[in-house]
């Protein structure tokens, strides 16, 4: 271990959406930051998760409307898909975040280590031949794209999403190994880009950490799109073939298709970091932290991907990351925030349709409260919807007598609705705090509004 050459205030290894959310907030409370990174700052979600693939959605929501086009009186055709013009429109919307994200850390005066870490002592990290101390160390490692024993991903039959997220071509057919968040938005976008798609899950329904309500709708809808969903089926063995790849599962059926795409899920990445070695607890991988991010290691804390709160690893998104390292840059420097409430981080889908949604699933309430009340209210009730010809729903759930516990939602764009939904779950409101609002005409966000009223017991235009 060489000598120490840098010591600051604070110390973040990883400069993911965590790291360097950490990271801004620290220095902007007039903390020294050393920043810890391997790879380009941004991390997963800027460079190969959430932006990039959000941006696939989004061509692939420009294609079913030049597709579908006649159905609004306009006269369009669809070409085809131009994968490489697609990818260039891709790249320079990531191009210009990660200019902008470089340009805050630079402005923001905190230093950029470039390298991988290793813990060697307390809230010590040795990159190549130097090592850097901080009075607080935040561990930010991230996640990676895991694979099944057995199962080896080549990149080119075989894919991750960071693969799939630089294909050069629209692939004419794929099986997508998961049906959670990840292979539902890649299956939706390949099936608006004209692929045939099957979607093998091995849990009984598609979006399983959803509302039951929601996973059906998406199922349903999915099927009308033409993507076959294979539910409680679990995977066999690949196969190679002269076009692809045959899909075998433990059911006797076979799929042939000329890709796999397998998204079965995110690992932590901690192994060979030294984190067990300086104490840090371990669990599955995932490094245990309580409710104020802090590891149980004196003046280690960790955030995002990587870090886990209870019995099951915390949700994996960008957002959650962001939120613990703003809070644990406002923990070091004495400011004393409020703990994160994990059930109330948004939750979005970005298929189509989309799902969104906050809080408990209608299962979890009732575990939770036994006995809970229910409204679903249908879109097609809603003006803006009939507009976008999309189809979906707001369902409320309610603590009996009690303020609203969950709030899901199922419809193209609805994931711009989430952030009443946040307020309204956070502030934990009962119905008649939000039945009087006055919900703009007409939008989509009038849906909030009316299930609102008819869980008030004045319903408008729906049926109770």
């Amino acid at each position: 271990m060489g000598a120490v050459t840098d010591a600051f205030d604070v110390l973040v290894l990883g400069a993911g959406s965590g790291g360097y959310a950490c990271a801004l907030r620290a220095a902007q409370l007039g903390l020294t930051v050393g920043l810890i990174e391997k790879g380009k700052v941004g991390g997963t979600c800027l460079h190969v998760g959430c932006i990039p693939t959000k941006a696939l959605l989004h061509a692939a929501e420009v294609a079913d409307a030049a597709r579908d086009a006649g159905r609004f009186g306009v006269r369009a055709r669809l070409d085809g898909i131009d994968m490489p013009a697609v990818n260039g429109y891709k790249d320079g919307v990531v191009s210009r975040l990660f200019k902008g994200l470089t340009g805050l850390i630079t402005g923001r005066g905190i230093t950029v280590i470039e390298g991988s870490g290793t813990l060697v002592g307390p809230r010590q990290v040795a990159v190549g031949d130097q090592t850097y101390a901080g009075r607080h160390l935040v561990l930010a490692t991230g996640s990676y794209a895991k694979s099944l024993p057995g199962l080896e991903i080549d990149g080119e039959r075989i894919l991750t999403s960071e693969h799939a997220l630089a294909l050069d071509r629209v692939p004419a057919s794929v099986v997508v190994l998961g049906g959670g968040v990840i292979g539902c938005e890649f299956a939706s976008v390949w099936r608006s880009f004209g692929a045939e798609v099957t979607i093998i899950e091995a849990l009984p329904r598609l979006l399983a950490a959803e509302d039951e309500t929601s996973s059906k709708a998406v199922e349903r809808a999915f099927r009308k799109r033409g993507i076959r969903s294979l539910t409680a089926t679990l995977f066999q063995s690949v196969t190679p073939t002269e076009t692809g790849v045959a899909v075998a599962t433990e059911g006797g059926e076979t799929v042939e298709a000329e890709l796999l795409l397998v998204a079965v899920g995110r690992g932590p990445v901690t192994d060979g970091l030294g984190l067990e070695e300086q104490g840090v607890a371990l669990d599955r991988g995932y490094i245990t932290i309580d409710d104020r991010a802090r590891t149980g290691v004196e003046g280690v804390y960790a955030v995002g991907d990587a870090a886990s709160t209870g019995e099951r690893p915390g949700l994996q998104l960008a957002h959650r990351g962001f939120a613990q390292g703003i809070f644990v840059a406002e923990e070091i420097a004495g400011l004393a925030p409020t703990p994160i409430d994990e059930a109330g981080i948004p939750r979005v889908t970005y298929s189509h349709p989309e799902v969104a949604s906050v809080g408990l699933t209608e299962a979890a309430a009732r575990a939770t409260y036994g006995e809970v009340e229910t409204v679903v209210y249908d879109l097609g009730g809603n003006g803006k919807s009939q507009i976008l010809q999309t189809q979906g729903f707001v369902k409320l759930i309610r603590a009996a007598d009690g303020p609203v516990v969950g709030i899901h939602l199922v419809g193209d764009r609805v994931g711009e609705l989430i952030g009443e939904a946040q307020l309204i779950y956070g502030w934990e409101a009962v119905p008649d705090d939000v039945a009087p609002l006055v919900h703009a005409h007409p939008t989509q966000n009038e849906a909030v509004g009316e299930a609102f009223l008819a869980l008030a017991g004045k319903p408008l235009h729906a049926h109770r």
